[in-house]
């Protein structure tokens, strides 16, 4: 296991400083601003410790207000909300500076038997024979850029064009982006933390596909974004430590928003996870 994903566990191991009240912190190393997939994932870890065991979540809906301060501990408060025979509902606020800058419903369900159906997986190459995100930021950037990469706790293997290779040839911009993505070393048998780590990484490359269909590209100093909202459906079991494709597409941008999909299936095709996500995307001509 790579000393990213360790931080990372530690980050999604929150202190609980009363029944309904737990506290996270940010990475050591200071960004401009809480990194949403974090917030999520903090935010569903709360959720879940005030759930029995026996419930998963299959399903959250999360709004994000304000930009996160990395510098000052993130508390989460949990409301609960209903504990019903086979559903149990959570809603969670993130508080910084006495004002809530996130929130997050959740749902948990009892495992049932039921019907059973779903969209086929998209024919893609095995992500062993695709290179690193690393490898694809070296050629474009060179080898200075490797440094931030290295640190990151998801290996991901992108199969269609990243959005920096688009904004410099517009041959290759599209309304879908597919990635494979897998955590960096051996995770234990915790179901809750298998959804946690999916909801921190859902929100690394979903925005970046509205992007990819116009050429743009973060960090180009023309283009800027953040979250807006964030909803994810857990279908079936899965292992964020085993290869997850994920296939992404946009289909509709306008008032300064983009609005992105993204459906995860395992290796053997199962369809263990969709996503919806709208942020913010405006743009300045040059």
């Amino acid at each position: 296991m790579n000393a990213a994903l360790k931080e990372l566990l530690d980050l999604l191991d929150l202190e609980q400083i009363e029944m309904n009240i737990f506290r996270g912190r940010s990475p050591e190393e200071r960004q401009q601003r809480v990194f949403g997939g974090q917030v999520a994932g903090q935010a569903l870890v709360a959720a879940g410790r005030t759930v029995p065991a026996d419930r998963h979540v299959h399903s959250l809906h999360a709004y994000f207000i304000r930009p996160g301060d990395p510098s000052v501990p993130l508390v989460y408060t949990v409301d609960r909300v209903r504990d019903g025979r086979s559903f149990t509902t959570r809603r969670v606020s993130a508080v910084q500076h006495g004002k809530v800058i996130f929130t997050l419903s959740a749902s948990f369900q009892v495992l049932e038997e039921g019907l059973s159906h779903q969209a086929p997986m998209p024919e893609v190459p095995a992500p062993e024979t695709l290179p690193t995100f690393r490898e694809r930021m070296e050629v474009i950037f060179g080898p200075q850029e490797n440094d931030f990469f290295r640190r990151r706790p998801v290996d991901l293997r992108h199969i269609t064009p990243l959005t920096w290779e688009a904004a410099r040839d517009p041959s290759l911009t599209g309304p879908e982006s597919k990635v494979w993505l897998r955590f960096d070393g051996e995770l234990p048998e915790d179901p809750l933390l298998h959804v946690c780590l999916m909801t921190y990484a859902s929100d690394m490359t979903l925005l970046d596909t509205v992007l990819l269909n116009h050429g743009r590209a973060w960090g180009d100093k023309k283009t800027m974004g953040a979250s807006l909202d964030h909803a994810m459906w857990f279908h079936r079991p899965f292992r964020a430590d085993r290869w997850l494709l994920y296939a992404q597409d946009t289909p509709n941008a306008a008032g300064g928003r983009g609005l992105a999909r993204g459906q995860v299936f395992t290796q053997d095709g199962e369809l263990v996870v969709s996503v919806v996500q709208e942020g913010l995307v405006r743009t300045t001509e040059s």
